[in-house]
């Protein structure tokens, strides 16, 4: 086979491959507007997108992100999700910053990181790239809320307590816990994933 054939064959496995995982996180992020803990609603993405990055690379791991980010703002701006419909309808420029910020860089973390560690372990690539994800997008929400949204939150939110505490520990708490804990159990099975379809590439 000629390299310009073996090209053209891994182009086309890496659109379906994003085509595929683009869809998954589609339906996911869909469901996951109708699932809340507290004023946030869960996120069941994080998965899809992480497979996205360590199959494709950090690009693909930022589209993916891109699409869960315009999912999640398009919530808000329908109303599907009262709590970032409020921001969006206070703060929209900042709203959507941070809704498709956030997610694009979880995507693209989680593709360096694994691209950085996984010719030592792939294992141990697999977890540090699961584990990047949820801790990059709740961070950067966290510090979006603080930094960006403060006065939308403060008005409209935040009552008998502080912005931290809030974002910290009622918005971002039980949520991350449980993506980063699902990323993390997951992480072998992911890792089996990107090994057969990497060997099906060669």
């Amino acid at each position: 086979m000629s390299p310009s054939s073996r090209s053209s064959r891994s182009g086309v496995r890496k659109m379906v491959t994003l085509a595929i995982l683009t869809a998954i996180v589609l339906v996911f992020q869909y469901l996951g507007s109708f699932i809340h803990i507290g004023p946030t609603n869960i996120t069941l993405v994080l998965v899809p997108i992480v497979i996205g990055a360590m199959l494709i690379g950090p690009s693909g791991g930022a589209f993916l992100g891109f699409i869960f980010g315009a999912m999640t703002l398009w919530a808000g701006v329908s109303g599907i999700d009262p709590f970032t419909n409020t921001l969006f309808v206070n703060q929209p420029a900042e709203t959507a910053l941070l809704c498709l910020g956030k997610a694009i860089l979880a995507g693209w973390g989680a593709g360096m990181i694994y691209k950085a560690f996984a010719k030592k372990s792939s294992i141990v690539a697999s977890f540090l790239a699961a584990a990047a994800a949820p801790i990059i997008n709740t961070g950067i929400f966290v510090l979006g809320g603080l930094f960006m949204l403060s006065d939308t939150l403060n008005a409209n939110f935040v009552s008998g307590t502080t912005l931290t505490y809030f974002l910290i520990i009622m918005c971002a708490g039980w949520n991350f816990i449980g993506e980063f804990a699902v990323n993390l159990i997951l992480a072998p099975a992911v890792n089996t994933i990107v090994s057969v379809v990497g060997k099906q590439k060669k």
